[in-house]
């Protein structure tokens, strides 16, 4: 196997060091005697494993680059919000859950502004920036889920790509390339924003469940509209 992209090794470590730093000071602040740590740890070793292979197999240029940077940075804190889950949360660490997030998604759309910019648009860096916001939809219903926000059919939001993934595996068209969409890079945002609104402490039953609700039901909009448009697509082509 090639080895990563020059850049790789060091914008991991940085990144995995922060989610293990980020965990010690939550545990120290937030939520003492808890396995938040060794949690946090696990997953970012095992994140960094693999973006460090995907990064030698798949990137295709000789840098990581500063726009999968910043996606990496990304994917940081949507760990440390999943190393959070399950654990007992009181008031003051639900919303640091919200600064969590408001920040994670406050820095989806500058990777792709960097890549332009700077020339560092690939295949690659698109479907990291895909796969980071599939799972920060992913941990955001199942802390929803935990804090009592909303029913377990809020997990639905999370599942709904990986479905639509393995989807492909038994009909081979739900694989075909979908064409650009500022409506499905908005619908994200939306259902991300719909989630973080919703695990807000001020937010509570109903208003919580209607709100994720409203982002949800907007998300299946969505997903149909992609599954009816490939579905057209196959009806034209010799997919099985």
């Amino acid at each position: 196997m090639s080895l990563p992209p020059t850049g790789t090794g060091l914008a991991v470590a940085v990144a995995a060091g922060a989610v293990v730093v980020g965990a010690v000071l939550v545990e120290r602040w937030f939520v003492a005697a808890t396995p938040l740590v060794g949690r946090s740890a696990v997953l970012a070793v095992g994140g960094g494993l693999l973006v460090l292979w995907l990064a030698a197999t798949r990137l295709g240029s000789p840098t990581f680059g500063m726009a999968n940077a910043v996606t990496l940075a990304r994917g940081a804190l949507t760990l440390l919000l999943l190393a959070l889950v399950g654990v007992d949360a009181g008031t003051a660490l639900r919303w640091l859950v919200v600064v969590l997030a408001v920040l994670a998604v406050s820095l989806d759309g500058v990777d792709g502004r960097v890549a332009r910019s700077r020339g560092e648009a690939t295949a690659f860096g698109a479907r990291f920036d895909l796969e980071t916001d599939a799972l920060l939809i992913l941990v955001l219903a199942a802390l929803v889920w935990q804090q009592d926000k909303a029913g377990s059919w809020i997990l639905l939001a999370g599942l709904l790509r990986y479905l639509f993934v393995a989807a492909s595996y038994f009909w081979s068209w739900f694989g075909a390339e979908l064409p650009p969409s500022r409506r499905r890079q908005t619908v994200c945002v939306v259902q991300i924003m719909s989630l973080i609104g919703a695990l807000a402490p001020v937010v509570v039953l109903p208003w919580s469940a209607a709100l994720a609700l409203a982002g949800l039901v907007l998300l299946v909009w969505s997903f149909a509209v992609d599954v009816v448009w490939l579905a057209r697509r196959a009806a034209t082509r010799d997919y099985r």
